[in-house]
């Protein structure tokens, strides 16, 4: 990866700033629940107003298909951010035009404006030209902290970039590559990766990517059912994925390719086929490459998380990214904060660990856990570790 320039090599003293935060914030009622990525972003919006620059602030919350829509207003971000920083903080109604550009024009040193979600404008997600300058406008220099959207190229993120030459990432997006190149860079041996959750699609680059350089890998979550149907088990009514069947295929050979451990559940926790899961289902354990037909599997076995946390306290370095089972209802969430718990023990004994993800982050932004490194941005610390060229950083 290219070394992208840092918040610290511009000269931003009397200038207006443009800055993409990632203020996607869970809303409930108009109140925010999870304040996290807002404080995420205080390095950066504090390093701007000690160095005399007016700030522009700009995000997307929520997924308003470019429509004006309330319940994704980022107004309670504005009201949040304002008594987090001790500072008022100006909400503008719109994102870009020209009402926008003479309340930015009235901005002096150590002010804040926080536009309108970006997402409320369809061209936003289509990385629209005139979009991208039209929010170019309203800034003399651009930073972008929003590493949950680098490997988006919308117009906020990338198009904007285009139109502005003094740019940089701010704290939180340089402290991402620099924890996440450490995975890449001659990490310690042994190397675990375990990668659970839904979406296979953004898991299998990571596979392929990790091949050469990672020792062990563990297979959870419903990704596993397609590992093991391959394999030739017996998945019941579990989730398969067949249009990736090829690309898994690959990934295997790759690994064997490599002489990497390919590690798959041995037992699995399984209840009746439904459509909806509920935690009052009733369970039972069974060997992992045997689900019964009418049978899904819900969470990895006691079997599993004994042979996983063996092979998670001998590493020097670990990636995890998704649970390994349904976490959001208990009690299938148990295989989950079992691995949790051992890499926070891990973590402890000095090795280094990252955490990135989805629910995964959420179990340890819920507890005490400790982790080396939790990452804030899911899909795009998947791409990295891949090795692909993130948008945001590439324009930079």
């Amino acid at each position: 990866m290219k070394k992208v320039p840092f918040i610290k090599d511009l000269n931003v003293k009397g200038k207006k700033v443009l800055c993409r935060f990632d203020f996607n914030v869970p809303l409930s009622k108009g109140k925010i629940e999870d304040d996290n990525r807002l404080r995420a972003s205080l390095p950066t919006i504090r390093y701007l107003m000690e160095n005399g620059a007016a700030i522009i602030m700009m995000s997307h919350l929520g997924r308003p298909g470019g429509q004006a829509v309330e319940k994704f207003s980022l107004r309670p971000v504005a009201q949040r951010l304002s008594e987090l920083l001790n500072t008022k903080v100006q909400f503008s109604e719109k994102t870009v035009g020209p009402l926008v550009e003479e309340k930015v024009k009235t901005l002096t040193a150590g002010d804040l404006l926080l536009l309108e979600n970006t997402r409320f404008y369809p061209e936003e997600e289509k990385n629209d030209k005139e979009f991208s300058r039209l929010l170019s406008n309203l800034g003399d220099v651009y930073v972008n902290d929003a590493f949950a959207t680098a490997h988006r190229a919308h117009a906020s993120t990338y198009g904007v970039a285009e139109f502005i030459q003094d740019k940089a990432v701010g704290f939180l997006m340089m402290k991402e590559i620099e924890q996440l190149s450490k995975l890449l860079e001659k990490p310690e041996s042994p190397f675990t990766v375990v990668l659970g959750g839904l979406k296979l699609k953004t898991k299998i680059p990571v596979i392929k990517g990790l091949a050469p350089i990672a020792d062990d890998i563990l297979i959870g979550g419903a990704m596993s059912f397609s590992f093991i149907h391959i394999k030739g088990g017996n998945v019941g009514g579990s989730i398969l994925e067949e249009s990736l069947f090829d690309k898994v295929k690959e990934a295997i050979s790759e690994l064997e390719q490599y002489g990497k451990n390919l590690n798959l559940p041995d037992d699995m926790v399984v209840i009746d086929h439904v459509e909806k899961i509920d935690g009052f289902a009733e369970w039972s354990v069974v060997p992992s490459f045997e689900i019964p037909d009418g049978k899904m599997g819900v969470d990895i076995g006691p079997r599993t998380v004994a042979k996983y946390k063996e092979i998670i306290s001998n590493s020097k370095t670990l990636f995890w990214n998704g649970p390994v089972g349904v976490f959001e209802v208990p009690p299938f969430d148990k295989g989950t904060w079992e691995i949790a718990r051992e890499i926070g023990a891990l973590t402890k004994k000095g090795a280094f660990t990252v955490v990135g993800g989805g629910d995964t982050d959420k179990v340890f932004e819920d507890s005490d856990i400790s982790v080396s490194h939790l990452s804030t941005g899911g899909g795009a610390s998947l791409e990295f570790i891949s090795g692909k060229e993130l948008p945001a950083f590439k324009i930079m």
